[in-house]
């Protein structure tokens, strides 16, 4: 069963997770939301082909999109800021010391929210959404 809509409405409520998260000052989440919102962005372009989208890399899931829809290097780039985002802004034991909270900045969770939704917005361009 082809679920793109379901995966891109998710990725639309994670992007919004991460703007709360921002504005309250957990600048960890807001970093995790976004990397979640772009991952499941992609991964809904993927249920739209019948295909399946194995690990976390936003990265290397964008790599992964047949040819004529890879996006330009860019936005790999940033999916590669994002992937950074995946464990360590959950997880104490992913650092040499201190919480999550310890190590991320509110221009972080800025520039990762704002990657996040330019990757939504590619994915949702692909998908043929407005």
């Amino acid at each position: 069963m082809e679920r793109s809509r379901d995966w891109l409405a998710q990725a639309e409520r994670d992007l919004g997770l991460s703007a709360l998260a921002l504005k309250e000052g957990y600048y960890e989440w807001a970093c995790f939301s976004a990397q979640q919102a772009a991952e499941k962005a992609v991964k809904a372009f993927f249920q739209s082909l019948h295909r399946e989208a194995i690990g976390h890399s936003i990265s290397e899931l964008l790599r992964s999109l047949p040819k004529g829809f890879q996006p330009p290097p860019e936005l790999i780039e940033k999916a590669i800021i994002l992937d950074r985002f995946y464990i360590p802004t959950c997880y104490p034991n992913a650092l040499e010391r201190g919480a999550p909270k310890d190590y991320y900045l509110q221009r972080d969770g800025k520039e990762a929210h704002a990657y996040a939704g330019e990757i939504i917005k590619y994915c949702k361009d692909l998908l043929g959404e407005r």
